[in-house]
């Protein structure tokens, strides 16, 4: 039997010599202890190819019995890799995006990966900062929520450096992988509903300009009005930069039009605060007095008065997705770029000014 650290696996005569030998244990004296190849050791460690259960307890075994220990500044320095993920997001206290990069971060750690995360505050300067910061620190791979200052520029600025990248939540250029979900989709059901429920003038708070979630969002609302027999009208929209304060401003122009809407289509998580608000800040009602409908959902949601009725994302998959997509990348450089569009949840509550238990919206 083959002896490290007071440990034995059985295995053939020269691989007990071997596992037995001064010094520190070796990726060779796991394989040989094992009886696989060191590349199958290797997917074992690093989680980069489907390995069967039982060769992976036999590997986890000679690890064990050898004392094996991966050195990963040796393996980073030999590979040029340093295992790290470099994530840049613009408002990193929106929950929205606490919640992504959660999902991002899980899921690289799965895969043997440490993240590192900076804030761009939606500013070009801000964002190339970070991403210089990022780039300084040698990442392997880039996550993204391009600024709406920055856009492609920046995009093609960080890729001269050769480290791939992958966009979350919204597009600033196709040549490059992106992750987004059904931005169009989900606000159309959601201001076709608030029409079903007997609203004809529907006022939206709008995102950033030149964000392409801004723009889908906005293709969604005016779908929504066609669907339900409604003329567009731009003065039932203002722009609430994706913020609270904003938002509230722009609630406020709202309500003040000489004809303003009876239901409001808040298109990010903040944005809702905001107009909550300045509802509450005029003592208004809802849904008695105004109804009120959200694009993004948030652990807070049923605490609110009433339940809101709202898009909901699937923040964490986007970001396992993301992580999926970039390691993809790493191990295919050449891949085509591509786009995932995931799917959103519409959940009905009472803000919309019906009944919570009257079914999905469709």
């Amino acid at each position: 039997m083959a002896r490290r650290n007071g440990a034995t696996l059985g295995g053939d005569g020269g691989a007990q010599r071997r596992a037995s030998e001064s010094g520190p244990a070796t990726m060779r004296d796991v394989a040989a202890l094992a009886g696989v190849s060191i590349s199958t050791i290797s997917h074992v460690l690093n989680a980069t190819r489907t390995v069967p259960e039982a060769t992976r307890d036999r590997v986890a075994k000679a690890i064990a019995a050898t004392g094996y220990t991966q050195n990963s500044v040796a393996r980073s320095l030999k590979r040029a890799e340093t295992r790290t993920i470099g994530i840049a997001i613009g408002d990193i206290t929106n929950p929205h995006f606490t919640a992504v990069v959660d999902g991002i971060e899980t899921a690289a750690r799965a895969r043997g990966y440490t993240v590192l995360l900076v804030g761009i505050s939606e500013s070009a300067a801000r964002e190339i900062e970070g991403l210089d910061a990022l780039l300084g620190r040698r990442v392997d791979g880039l996550i993204l929520a391009p600024s709406a200052d920055g856009g492609s520029a920046v995009l093609d600025r960080v890729q001269r450096h050769n480290v791939p990248i992958v966009q979350i939540d919204r597009v600033a250029s196709t040549d490059y992988d992106a992750v987004v979900v059904a931005n169009a989709d989900g606000a159309r059901r959601l201001v076709r509903h608030v029409a079903q429920c007997g609203h004809r003038r529907i006022g939206m708070l709008t995102g950033l300009p030149g964000l392409s979630s801004t723009r889908e969002r906005i293709n969604g609302y005016r779908a929504g009005l066609r669907d339900a027999g409604i003329g567009y009208d731009a003065k039932l929209l203002e722009c609430g930069e994706y913020s609270a304060a904003p938002a509230a401003r722009a609630t406020a122009a709202l309500l003040a039009l000489a004809d303003p809407p009876s239901a409001i289509f808040a298109s990010n998580n903040l944005m809702t605060l905001g107009a909550m608000q300045a509802f509450a800040d005029r003592g208004l009602d809802v849904p008695r007095d105004i109804a009120l409908i959200a694009f993004d959902d948030f652990a807070w949601t049923d605490l609110f008065s009433p339940h809101l009725t709202t898009v909901a994302q699937p923040c964490r998959e986007i970001g396992a997705t993301a992580v999926r997509l970039l390691l993809e990348r790493l191990a295919e450089p050449g891949l085509k770029p591509r786009l995932v569009r995931l799917p959103v949840e519409l959940r009905h509550r009472r803000s919309c000014g019906c009944a919570a238990d009257a079914g999905p919206i469709t």
